[in-house]
């Protein structure tokens, strides 16, 4: 949800009620405010679990690997020599590793309940060395759609290690206000293609997914509305894509391609904003050149007219209560 500029821009980080949800301010955006859960090695073993599984989801397939496998896939990286080869087994590496790290977590939560008191320093250290560690060999793995790596997702698990709690709930307001503002981004390269013959009228439909992409990358999978607000992400992504431009009646060849070239950029977008959403980190990179490859396009089909800011975000603006 995106302030207006009709009101003073709020301080980073304050909180108020809007549209009668509580919501924190970063970077331009109103995003939903949970409470953080107590710092305890309970809560931070449950975060650190949840948030490996989330990445395991949007990096490369095969990357989880058992923790007890940790010193076969260390060998398995050392030995290698093809660099090609040898970036796959990095992740495979780090997911070694960030399994290990769970592992003994887990086990030190468990004899925390059982009311056993240890002297865990080492083992703490340990955790965190592996953390570490998978947290550097993980910029060399790419996102499961291979357009770029995407390594915010291998640190968090150290982050929600190292800090407390509610240190790393602000973390995740500020990199969910960036992913916004790349579904925005991303959303009105989409709109500009509506001023390219056959494809007028495509806007409303980005303005209702982007809407709903954003409202899926603000909401944790607890929260009671999460069964409309995913609803809505497919279902306006769906007919995003569905989206077929229109043409005269009669045409040629060449502009038939540029019409199926118009119509894979959409797809491509809508992917695009889906990866972002569902990660809930941004993708500069990918985000820049699918701008790149838009605008291309419209200089190529002769739509020169300058990118314009559209109201992509009306929905999402709100004055606080």
């Amino acid at each position: 949800m995106q302030f207006t500029s009709r009101e003073t821009e709020p301080q980073l980080g304050e909180r108020r009620v809007v549209d009668g949800r509580l919501r924190v301010f970063y970077h331009g955006y109103w995003i939903k405010a949970y409470d953080a859960p107590a710092d305890t090695l309970l809560a931070k073993k449950r975060l650190i679990e949840a948030l490996t599984r989330r990445l395991f989801n949007h990096v490369e397939h095969g990357l989880n690997v058992p923790g007890t496998r940790l010193d076969e896939a260390r060998r398995a990286f050392d030995s290698e020599t093809d660099l090609q080869r040898k970036r796959v087994k990095a992740g495979m590496l780090a997911g070694a590793l960030f399994n290990r790290a769970a592992d003994i977590f887990t086990k030190l939560v468990e004899l925390q309940a059982l009311g056993v008191e240890i002297q865990h320093d080492s083992l703490m250290r340990q955790c965190g060395s592996h953390l570490q560690e998978a947290l550097t060999l993980g910029k060399l793995v790419l996102h499961r759609s291979g357009e770029e790596g995407i390594d915010e997702l291998w640190g968090e698990p150290f982050k929600a290690y190292a800090f407390p709690i509610e240190e790393f709930y602000t973390s995740r307001y500020v990199k969910i206000a960036l992913t916004m503002r790349d579904i925005d981004t991303i959303a009105q390269h989409l709109s500009s293609l509506g001023t390219c013959p056959g494809f007028g009228g495509i806007e409303p439909r980005v303005k209702n997914f982007a809407r709903a992409a954003k409202d899926k990358c603000e909401t944790l999978r607890t929260d009671r509305d999460v069964f409309d607000i995913w609803t809505s992400f497919v279902v306006s992504g769906e007919e995003l894509s569905d989206f077929e431009p229109s043409s005269r009646a009669a045409y040629d060849s060449s502009e038939e391609r540029r019409m199926r070239e118009g119509a894979e950029l959409i797809r491509q977008g809508k992917n695009l904003v889906s990866d972002i959403a569902r990660a809930r980190v941004p993708m500069p990179k990918s985000s820049k050149e699918f701008g790149e490859r838009c605008q291309r396009y419209r200089e190529a089909v002769g739509a020169v007219t300058p990118l314009r800011t559209s109201e992509l975000s009306s929905a999402h603006h709100a004055r606080p209560a």
